[in-house]
C-alpha cells in the first residue's frame, strides 16, 4: 500500500476552484466476467479513442492522461493513435500496468496475482521497468503518471515507481476496499490529492474520485462502512438510504452512472471543501461491445453525452478548470511554496 503515514495533505487557499482531471484506463480488451487469459492482447478499440476528443475533449480544452498497459504500448497501431494525440498537445501518456499480460510472464495468472502489488517485489520492478522502457523507446518521451491496473498497489509499489521517475500515482480510490478480492484497502485514504515520501523522493497521490451525495454525505466514510455489512445489506439499507436521498457512493466517471449522480456528488464534494475530481474510464468503452457499460452505438452516444454535459457542468456551475496529471501537479507545487 502507498505509505499514508508519510503523507502530506495538499494545502491550499478555500478560494482555489476545483480542478478536473481525466485518467484514461488505456488496455487491451477482454471479457470482464471471464478468468484473466494472457492471449487477450486485441488493442482495436484504440482506434476509437480520437472520438472523445472530437465530441468531447477538444472543446472543452481536456488533455486527458492515457494510461496505457504493455498490449497498447507495443503494438504499431495502437502507438500510431496515441502519439499522434501527444504531439498534437492533445493528451499525455502514462502507465498502466497489467501484470497478465506484461512480461516477464513467470507468476500464475489468477486473481490475486492480477493485483501487481502482491507478486514479489522483483517480479513487480521488473514488468514496470520493462513497461516503462517501452513506452519511453515507442513514444519518445518517460512516462510521469503512473496508475497500478485494478488498482493493485502494493507494500512495494511507491518505492518502485518513485526509482522509475514517476512523479504521479493515480491508483488510489477512495473509501474502498478490496481486500476481499486479493486487492488493496483504501478505507482510510480520502478524496483529496496529497503528497508522498518514497525513498528520498516525493510523489503526488492524485486518486480517482469516489465520493458521497446525500443529506448525510458528511458521513459517509463511516456510515457507508455500516451500510455495508451483512444485517444492513441483508435489510436493503443501503438501496433504501440512496433512494431517500440519504446517502450514495459515487464514482465519477461515465461508466454506470447517469449525469445526474456525478453531478449530485460533485456538488456535495465542492460544498463540503472538494478542490479536486478524478474522472476516470476505460479505452475499450470507446467502442461498443467490450465493457458492460457500452454495449450499444446508442449507449456510446450516452456515455459522450454524459462526458461532455458533465465536463460543461464543472467548468460553469462548479466554476472549475480542467488540468492535465502533469499540469495539476506543477500548478499545485506552484501554489504551494
Amino acid at each position: 500500500m502507498l505509505n499514508l503515514q508519510a503523507h502530506q495533505p495538499l494545502s491550499l487557499p478555500p478560494s482555489t476552484r476545483p480542478v478536473l482531471t481525466v485518467v484514461v484506463d488505456t488496455e487491451e480488451e477482454f471479457d470482464w466476467s471471464q478468468p484473466f487469459d494472457r492471449s487477450n492482447v486485441g488493442v482495436s478499440s484504440i482506434a476509437a479513442q480520437p472520438l472523445a476528443h472530437e465530441r468531447v475533449f477538444d472543446k472543452h480544452g481536456v488533455v486527458p492522461t492515457y494510461v496505457i498497459d504493455w498490449p497498447v504500448a507495443t503494438t504499431p497501431s495502437s502507438i500510431a493513435v496515441l502519439k499522434k494525440l501527444m504531439e498534437e498537445g492533445r493528451c499525455e501518456i502514462g502507465t498502466h500496468l497489467h501484470p497478465w499480460v506484461s512480461p516477464p510472464y513467470t507468476e500464475e495468472v489468477n486473481t490475486f496475482n492480477s493485483y501487481a502489488g502482491n507478486l514479489p517485489r522483483e517480479l513487480e520492478f521488473e514488468k514496470l521497468r520493462r513497461l516503462t522502457e517501452a513506452i519511453t523507446t515507442h513514444f519518445g518521451r518517460a512516462p510521469k503518471v503512473f496508475k497500478a491496473g485494478r488498482y493493485g498497489v502494493g507494500p512495494h509499489t511507491a518505492e518502485i515507481i518513485a526509482e522509475l521517475g514517476y512523479t504521479v500515482d493515480a491508483s488510489v480510490v477512495p473509501h474502498t476496499d478490496m481486500s476481499e478480492d486479493g486487492g488493496p484497502d483504501f478505507s482510510a485514504h480520502g478524496r483529496d490529492p496529497y503528497w508522498f515520501e518514497a525513498k528520498g523522493g516525493r510523489l503526488m497521490e492524485q486518486p480517482a474520485t469516489a465520493t458521497y451525495a446525500g443529506l448525510l454525505h458528511h458521513q459517509g466514510p463511516w456510515l457507508h462502512k455500516l451500510l455495508l455489512s451483512t444485517p444492513a445489506k441483508a435489510m436493503r439499507l443501503p438501496g433504501i438510504a440512496s433512494r431517500l436521498g440519504m446517502l450514495e457512493r459515487i464514482k465519477i466517471t461515465p461508466e454506470g452512472y447517469s449525469l445526474e449522480e456525478l453531478k449530485r456528488a460533485t456538488r456535495c464534494l465542492v460544498k463540503s471543501g472538494g478542490r479536486f475530481v478524478g474522472l476516470t474510464y476505460h479505452s475499450p468503452s470507446l467502442q461498443p461491445g467490450h465493457t458492460p457499460y457500452v454495449r450499444t452505438q446508442s449507449d456510446l452516444d450516452q456515455f459522450l453525452r454524459t462526458l461532455d454535459s458533465y465536463i460543461e457542468f464543472f467548468k460553469e456551475e462548479m466554476n472549475g478548470v480542467v488540468m492535465s496529471s502533469t499540469r495539476y501537479l506543477l500548478t499545485t507545487e506552484s501554489n504551494t511554496k
